[in-house]
């Protein structure tokens, strides 16, 4: 029986309007119900999910969790108690943005509460509303956030080739790091072994749960070293074509139509 699910977000559990549909918040429900932790597993900050956990029914819950900024950090919904934290140093955080600054990139830097944005076009600052609490800024370098802690970098381009042309031309220059793209438009930077698999493993350890006792579900590649991790890895009807080999197994569904409720029935609830 899984004890952890632990699930994506964007282009997962929510649909296209950012919020999680009727079918998924059943489905949560009933598993929440039989003491089943369902963990959202996010490449955002931990504080943009209260949206999301309102809605599943889990927001400031005591013994419930999220895993963010693709496991950099993992926290009690209560309160956002902060369990575990591991971002990038300031001089590696700043490297990297003055490196974006050589492309055609929109730049974002995400420190525990606030994601600031660089020459974000209009496409990605609608992406980002609703997701999102961001600040534009346009500074040559991120002097000004010295002295904080920093989770992760990204670079955004709808021009998936051409992420994966910067991520070639950086070259060495990333080897210390954890490197993974998502929804289609990001190339993320994190601490070298930090993924979202890492931090499900990291919770189900720190709660006695046996790897092969979790079920991770996602869409892209910052999700599939958690998917990998998982008992079982799902992936979504609109998985990126590039990794669906490498999920265990594929919903009919997509994320508009309720996707994560398939698999929970199916593989959970045995409905």
């Amino acid at each position: 029986m899984y004890k952890i699910i632990a699930c994506d977000l964007d282009e997962t559990l929510l649909d296209s309007n950012t919020h999680v549909p009727k079918r998924n918040r059943e489905a949560i429900k009933k598993i929440t119900q039989k003491g089943i932790k369902f963990v959202p597993a996010t490449g955002r900050g931990y504080v943009s999910v209260a949206k999301t956990l309102k809605e599943i029914g889990l927001f400031d819950k005591p013994n419930q969790y999220v895993i963010s900024f693709n496991g950099a950090c993992i926290t009690e919904n209560k309160s956002n108690r902060i369990m575990y934290f591991q971002g990038l140093s300031f001089d590696k955080a700043n490297e990297l943005y003055q490196l974006g600054l050589n492309y055609d990139v929109c730049i974002h830097v995400y420190t525990k509460d606030m994601l600031y944005v660089y020459k974000p076009a209009p496409d990605e600052i609608d992406y980002l509303t609703g997701r999102h609490h961001f600040k534009i800024i346009n500074e040559q370098n991120i002097s000004f956030l010295k002295g904080q802690e920093i989770a992760k970098v990204l670079y955004e381009n709808t021009d998936m080739n051409y992420l994966r042309k910067v991520a070639a031309d950086l070259g060495k220059k990333t080897d210390d790091l954890d490197v993974s793209y998502s929804s289609n438009r990001y190339l993320e930077f994190n601490h070298s072994g930090v993924n979202k698999g890492a931090g499900l493993l990291r919770l189900a350890k720190n709660l006695g749960v046996k790897p092969t006792e979790t079920m991770a579900l996602g869409d892209n590649f910052n999700d599939l070293a958690m998917i990998k991790a998982a008992g079982l890895g799902v992936g979504m009807q609109n998985t990126n074509p590039r990794m669906i080999k490498q999920c265990d197994v594929i919903t009919s569904a997509n994320n508009n139509q309720g996707g994560v409720a398939e698999a929970i029935g199916k593989y959970v609830l045995g409905s």
